[in-house]
């Protein structure tokens, strides 16, 4: 098996200091806060920001073994397997955000929509391009009609 290991390449500041009150997807939020992209990489954020949204992958920090494969989720009382829920409380638990990107000053991203806690560490950042990660479907397992 490869070994794998990350290096974040920011962090995130929140208003939301533990889990119980984080919005429970991006969606659902109006919350603002800030990606801090560390000095080393911040280069890379040049171009970013003529992008209205951006996808955020992070490391869950605060999940702690032991991680059930099957869990209740918000919208129902029935057992679902992880891989098809999209709780924090994972084998690999790496978050993906859809973030409204406000503004870049610096190393800082300006962001809305934040479901994250503060401190969580930020693995990579994407533009979000709708004529590619837009997707229309109908099939939509378990959760069709809950919203």
């Amino acid at each position: 098996m490869v070994e794998v290991e990350f290096k974040p390449i920011g962090k995130i500041h929140s208003p939301f200091k533990s889990y119980g009150n984080v919005p429970v997807q991006p969606k659902f939020s109006k919350a603002k806060g800030k990606i801090e992209v560390f000095e080393e990489f911040k280069d890379g954020l040049k171009d970013l920001e003529g992008f209205e949204y951006i996808m955020c992958l992070s490391y869950f920090h605060l999940v702690k073994p032991p991680v059930h494969l099957q869990s209740r989720t918000h919208w129902d009382n029935t057992k679902h397997g992880i891989f098809a829920i999209r709780s924090p409380y994972r084998p690999n638990p790496i978050g993906f955000s859809v973030f409204k990107l406000e503004k870049i000053e610096k190393n800082l991203i300006y962001v809305e929509n934040l479901d994250l806690i503060d401190g969580t560490p930020v693995l990579d950042i994407k533009p979000f391009i709708p004529s590619i990660d837009n997707r229309e479907t109908d099939k939509i397992g378990w959760i069709k009609g809950k919203f």
